[in-house]
């Protein structure tokens, strides 16, 4: 009776449903998705595409990558009936759109570039790239082959987003983890990219400089990264390592509001996002809004190493 149900659970919907394919298992954000998207009787489900294929990748030199592919490929497996293919080239050609989720950025570019080249609409989950130029060189050849694409943190679409944001905001402080991954030389793209993302989608873009204050560790202590906006606007990220919870404070002429504490991370309005996406081509996320995240992240690198001078995106 159980493999019953659990044969039902992960039957397509219907024949209209987008194929879709899964780059790199080492993730949680691969069983989520599926578990959203490929099981109707689940509470979170959202219609109108399946996870049908994936490509395990993974990264060796980085720990939670090797120790996750294999388990997390054959859960997709096992649980959701997702086909385990060799290469990407394989991939693409059994799907309509692809998900890239390899935890690792310093791939991703390659990556990408084999689901450009084969015309296939594009997600990018964080980080987008390792470096400023990778970013920049992904957006360039989806732009030359016309394949649409994004890449968003799952906060951009949360409750923290949807009710801090205002129109009339003269500053704001967000705050959020931070761990950092030892071969990703843009060392906020790791995990403090959730946090700055954050503020990007309650500031908008238009950072001129940022400045960046470095306290304790790799393992444990705190960054503040200010950025300065050509309006005048001030926008400051505190990262918090090991850990920590997110919250937002929004300043307002007169008056400031502050997130409640506890505020609930789904992946379901991201989700939502990305199959309205795949079905129309439109980015939720404007491209040039996520490479001025990506130069936000490269100035404060920058600025780190010069032991907190300002430094003017590029």
């Amino acid at each position: 009776m159980l493999l019953l149900l659990l044969f039902l659970a992960v039957l397509p919907l219907n024949a209209a449903d987008l194929r879709l394919g899964i780059v790199g298992t080492d993730i949680s954000h691969v069983i989520h998705f599926t578990r959203i998207l490929n099981t109707p009787s689940d509470p979170d489900h959202i219609p109108g595409a399946r996870v049908v294929a994936a490509y395990k990748g993974g990264s060796p030199d980085i720990v939670s990558s090797r120790t996750r592919v294999e388990g997390y490929a054959d859960q997709l497996q096992k649980t959701y009936g997702v086909e385990i293919v060799p290469t990407i080239a394989a991939l693409c050609a059994r799907v309509d759109a692809v998900l890239l989720e390899s935890g690792d950025g310093r791939i991703h570019l390659e990556q990408a570039k084999q689901v450009i080249a084969a015309g296939k609409p594009l997600f990018i989950d964080k980080p987008l790239a390792s470096t400023l130029e990778d970013a920049r060189e992904i957006a360039r050849l989806a732009k030359e082959a016309g394949v649409p694409w994004f890449s968003s943190s799952t906060l951009r679409f949360g409750d923290l987003a949807t009710t801090m944001k205002t129109p009339d905001a003269i500053g704001i402080d967000v705050w959020g983890p931070g761990p950092m991954e030892e071969h990703h030389h843009l060392d906020l793209s790791w995990y403090a990219i959730h946090a700055i993302e954050l503020l990007y989608t309650l500031m908008g873009t238009g950072c001129q400089e940022v400045t960046r204050f470095a306290a304790g560790n790799f393992d444990k202590g705190s960054d503040v990264i200010v950025g300065r906006w050509k309006n005048g606007r001030i926008g400051t990220v505190r990262t918090l390592r090991p850990t920590g919870g997110y919250g937002v404070v929004v300043f307002r002429p007169g008056k400031s509001m502050r997130s409640p504490e506890n505020a609930t991370i789904s992946y379901v309005p991201l989700v939502k996002e990305i199959v309205a996406f795949f079905e129309s081509g439109k980015p939720p996320v404007p491209n040039e809004e996520t490479l001025e995240l990506f130069a936000f992240l490269d100035a404060a690198q920058r600025s780190k190493s010069a032991d907190g001078k300002p430094q003017r995106l590029r």
